[in-house]
């Protein structure tokens, strides 16, 4: 057993390194890989678990803007995002900048359909400015659940995959989870517990409690990609700007025994998709469907019970032969986090800002992850920080590697 009070007042041992991430969300974990694939010595420190956060609880979609153009029109929005598809699956066929080849895909597309009734949009999907981007499905290439004559609407292909995030994650630390650290941000004198030291704007380093040893990390750089957990970090760096605005959801989830998953938009009467239903395999052979859309937007404000009730509703309404009497259903709530906006909007790409001698940063969505590496080492190379070689680089035994996280969906159907 260790003496955690004598081992806390031990003489500090500095460990120096180019660039220390905060977070362990798909944005830090991308970055932290690209910047080891170029030799820099990068550390990344998680509070709680690896994609735990925001990015898990995400519906693994790489968008490529066409949720954005429901208004009709391509928005800046819709264009910023439009190349990432393109880029995620290059890594996913081993030739990107990080490897995702041990990545698991759900689906190689998601789908966008219309309800019988409502060709809104139409016209507009098949016109040259999103050739490529958009293809009308025929009947005989329909996904499964789709397959019946009471299907009466229009469907449509993206070109844009539905990525497990999970497995994302675990390949993005593959090789490298030494380079991680577990830390505690909320507990003093035991082990991993970590506090940020900040003098005049400037991080003077990370102080963490090993089980033998205190530790203060020292880098050239210092990236926070905490997600929600960026204004806590901002706080005790004792800066103020940028400011942080979170965008809340309250999304459905039902587990069920339909053998057949679901990648779609559902297209409704405004810009928000009336539904966004992604498809999510568990260990005992079912299926999560996860509710995202107009229905998680107008839920933040409801019940569990309330949102659970229109997710009913909405099932049985749009796709009313299948029989989901027997599935669970439960709720889980989500913070967006990004920089602030006037109106609480949605910013149109990865924000990284230069304060001092740190970088505060937000992907502001899943699939602009490798977009937010870019901006960082613009930043890096802009400051003449470039890699020190990292072979045989890892951690002190004594501290623990961040661990990956658990199935989103854990807890939620335990009622």
């Amino acid at each position: 057993m260790n003496d955690m009070s004598s081992s806390a007042h031990a003489e500090l041992q500095t460990l120096e390194t180019d660039v220390v991430i905060v977070g362990g969300g798909i944005a830090g974990l991308w970055l932290f890989r690209t910047l080891n694939n170029l030799g820099y010595q990068a550390v990344l420190l998680e509070n709680k678990t690896l994609g735990g956060g925001q990015s898990t609880k995400s519906q693994g979609i790489i968008h490529g803007g066409i949720k954005y153009a429901l208004s009709g029109n391509l928005t800046k929005a819709s264009e910023c995002i439009a190349g990432m598809p393109g880029r995620w699956r290059n890594c996913l066929n081993g030739e990107g900048e990080v490897d995702l080849r041990a990545a698991r895909v759900l689906s190689e597309h998601h789908y966008m359909w219309a309800p019988g009734g409502l060709s809104r949009l139409t016209s507009f999907f098949a016109s040259k400015a999103l050739r490529g981007r958009v293809d009308s499905v025929k009947k005989k290439d329909l996904p499964e659940v789709f397959n019946n004559r009471k299907f009466n609407g229009k469907v449509y292909q993206l070109n844009e995959i539905v990525m497990d995030i999970a497995s994302v994650n675990e390949a993005l630390t593959e090789g490298v989870i030494n380079r991680t650290l577990e830390v505690n941000w909320d507990q003093a004198d035991h082990q991993g517990s970590t506090k940020l030291l900040a003098e005049n704007g400037e991080i003077q380093g990370i102080e963490i409690q090993g089980a033998d040893q205190r530790y203060i990390l020292k880098a050239k750089r210092y990236v926070l990609t905490a997600g929600e957990g960026t204004a806590d970090l901002l706080k005790a760096w004792g800066v103020s700007t940028p400011e942080m605005q979170l965008r809340p959801l309250h999304m459905a989830l039902v587990k069920h025994k339909y053998p057949h998953p679901l990648y779609a938009h559902c297209l409704g009467t405004n810009i928000v998709p009336r539904l966004t239903i992604t498809s999510h395999p568990t260990e005992d052979g079912e299926w999560v469907w996860y509710l995202g859309g107009d229905i998680a937007e107008n839920g933040v404000k409801q019940e569990p019970e309330e949102v659970i009730a229109r997710g009913k509703k909405e099932l049985k309404d749009l796709l009313p032969w299948i029989d989901l009497n027997d599935a669970q259903w439960g709720t889980l709530r989500i913070n967006r986090a990004e920089p602030k906006q006037s109106k609480l909007l949605r910013p149109d790409q990865a924000f990284c800002k230069a304060v001092g001698n740190g970088l505060v940063t937000w992907p502001t969505k899943l699939a602009l992850a490798p977009n937010l590496a870019d901006e960082v080492l613009k930043e890096l190379r802009g400051a003449g920080i470039e890699p020190s070689g990292n072979d045989g680089f890892a951690m002190p035994t004594d501290l623990n590697s961040a661990r990956h996280c658990e199935p989103f969906w854990s807890g939620c159907f335990d009622k």
